[in-house]
Order: structure tokens, then sequence, then C-alpha cells
């Protein structure tokens, strides 16, 4: 209701107001806000109320906050589970299956503690030439260290 405003902001307002409107005219001037803020109400209210008489019963359960995209959003899509998404996800391994693919594309063996997560050593590149692109890298030696490349970091 006060928009996130904190008590110093709000001693702060106050002090201003004073300041502004004086001591004498403060009183009517936040009697006069209270009554503004009173009819916006009562004008929304009305409006909701016909608007929802004139929709008809299909609508009955029809809330003007489902306006609002994110609230639309988690109460169609994300409270209800008719369709079994947060099964599907929760068994959905992103990296998994990103190293699986990568690793089938460049022809590897898919390595079971690369799809944990920890990071995968690229193979050494073959030399330059036309039929060397199509032949099976080679991967390096246990104890070999991969080339480091000081551009591509």
């Amino acid at each position: 209701m006060f928009f996130d405003i904190g008590p110093l902001e709000m001693i702060a307002l106050i002090i201003l107001a004073v300041l502004v409107f004086g001591p004498e005219k403060l009183p009517k001037v936040v009697q006069d806000v209270t009554r503004f803020i009173r009819k916006v109400r009562e004008f929304s209210d009305s409006a909701k109320q016909d608007i929802r008489s004139e929709l008809g019963p299909e609508f009955k359960d029809f809330e003007f906050e489902d306006l609002n995209p994110k609230t639309f959003a988690r109460k169609h899509i994300l409270d209800k589970d008719e369709l079994g998404l947060k099964e599907i996800r929760s068994s959905f391994d992103l990296r998994k299956e990103i190293t699986e693919v990568a690793d089938a594309v460049n022809g590897r063996e898919s390595d079971p503690v690369r799809s944990t997560g920890t990071p995968a050593v690229a193979p050494p590149l073959a030399p330059s030439g036309g039929s060397d692109l199509l032949r099976k890298r080679e991967s390096p030696a246990a104890q070999e260290r991969p080339p480091f490349d000081a551009d591509a970091t």
C-alpha cells in the first residue's frame, strides 16, 4: 500500500508536507486526499461489478488480477500441472544432453565424468588439411595437458 516506502522516507514526507502546506492546512489536505482515494476505490469497485455483471455467468471465476501477465501465467501454467511438466523438468538434465550431443557431433565417446558437470578436456586439433578434417580426432593421453590458447580465454 505504501509502495515500498520505509520509515525514514515516511518521516521525510511528513516533514516536507508540514513545510509545504503548513500545520494549519495539513489536516484539511489529508482529509481531501483520503476522500479522493476513497472515491477512486468506490469507482473502481463499481466498475468491476459492472464488468462482472455484463460478462455473464461464464466468467464468474474471472479475477481482474489475472489481467497481469505474471499473475495469469503463475495461476494457469505454473500452479496447475495437468501435463506433468514438473516431472519432465526435474528429469531433464540440460548439461548432460548438451555434452552427449557435442560428443556425438565430435565423434567422441560419452564420458560419465563429464556429464556430472566437470569441465571437459578438449582434444588436440588435427593438422590442417582437407582429408584430416573428416578423420576422428585422437584423444590425449591421461597425463598430457591440452594446448593452452591465451586468446580463447
